[in-house]
């Protein structure tokens, strides 16, 4: 009798595991999708990409910034618009890699419960959006689409809790008390 009770508690508990990492897994990969859009956006058409105030990112960034226009900038330094757009460009291709590489680790080792997996998701999340988030006061440039990265954030910190056992999950061994 407790043998059966016991097997329906590791059954349950086995299917609420495997329906929380479910639905981590679709909120880790709606930001992952987000930021590849996003960094394939700036890597090919920056210009189409817009930012605050409805101004194309680079404009709203660059006048956030200097509180000068992107004319102003063109008319002063005719090549330093082309060269920004260029280190824009690696920045949007950045976020590609990054969201291809948090998207494989997500639907590999995180799915299959692996503790790096989770701790590399928390760290890699945590700098690449919290550095967007930085790098976007710091050009004063925060409009509704910068916003996603604050939810982005917040998707990402709600799928790791809800799968934080994989964190702190003992090894074999220490479950059967025989560290």
């Amino acid at each position: 009798m407790f043998a059966d009770r016991k097997d329906r508690n590791e059954t349950e508990t086995s299917t609420t595991a495997t329906r929380r990492t479910v639905i981590a897994l679709i909120l880790i990969l709606i930001v992952d999708v987000g930021y590849l859009a996003w960094g394939a956006m700036a890597a090919l058409a920056p210009d189409h990409l817009l930012g605050p105030g409805s101004l194309p990112i680079l404009a709203a960034e660059y006048k956030g910034f200097t509180g000068h226009s992107w004319s102003e900038l063109a008319d002063a330094a005719p090549m330093a618009p082309a060269f920004v757009t260029v280190i824009f460009r690696v920045y949007g291709a950045y976020n590609v890699v990054f969201a291809l590489m948090a998207s494989a680790i997500a639907l590999t080792a995180f799915r299959r419960g692996d503790r790096w997996a989770w701790w590399t998701l928390l760290v890699g999340h945590t700098i690449a959006l919290g550095s967007a988030m930085k790098f976007d006061w710091t050009m004063n440039a925060i409009g509704p689409f910068e916003m996603t990265e604050y939810l982005g954030l917040a998707f990402i910190y709600t799928a790791l809790a809800i799968t934080a056992s994989f964190a702190v999950r003992l090894p074999v061994s220490a479950e059967r008390g025989t560290v």
